[in-house]
């Protein structure tokens, strides 16, 4: 297990689905909450069928699970990680470990969480032997998300957009070489 600050990362597994959802959820009533649904709409993960599939899918290979948990035990961040990136992701000819979401308490936000997380996932890319970290996120709007994960360390590749019911999804493409 790895401390940072007061914040633990641990593994996590299938008998976390209903927590990340919980962090989901928080996550979109945030972002509802400030007008900015284009990233993952107003409904909470929790309330979806699909949603809820998908982030039971990620409990289980090739993905790994690592979860910040504070001092009381509550989660307060995931990450999940694989070195499978997303369909819709361009390919890279080298392994790679991809990061394919992250999601932090956002009551706890700018409490290092996310960093915490991030730091962790570059180490298991080096207990890996990989050299190549990349992530996508929204990019639409204000790609406040994207200013994120420069804030991170995370240098800009490429864009894209993923067709959706409600128009185009515009996503970036960032990465970390080690």
């Amino acid at each position: 297990m790895t401390t940072v600050n007061t914040t633990k990362i641990r593994t996590g597994g299938p008998d976390d689905t209903a927590d990340i959802l919980a962090l989901l959820d928080g996550a979109v009533a945030w972002l509802a909450a400030q007008g900015r649904t284009g990233q993952w709409g107003d409904q909470p993960f929790s309330t979806n069928p699909a949603r809820t599939e998908h982030v039971e899918k990620y409990t289980r290979e090739p993905f790994l699970i690592r979860l910040a948990v504070d001092d009381e035990g509550r989660t307060v961040g995931c990450c999940v990680v694989s070195e499978e990136r997303g369909a819709y992701i361009p390919a890279v000819p080298e392994r790679e470990l991809y990061i394919r979401n992250l999601v932090t308490d956002r009551s706890r936000k700018g409490s290092g969480i996310g960093a915490a997380l991030i730091a962790d996932a570059l180490d298991e890319a080096r207990r890996r032997g990989i050299g190549l970290v990349r992530v996508d996120c929204y990019a639409g709007a204000d790609r406040k998300l994207v200013g994120q994960y420069r804030a991170l360390g995370f240098t800009e590749t490429e864009s894209f957009e993923v067709e959706q019911p409600a128009g185009p999804w515009p996503g970036q493409v960032l990465e970390i070489r080690l």
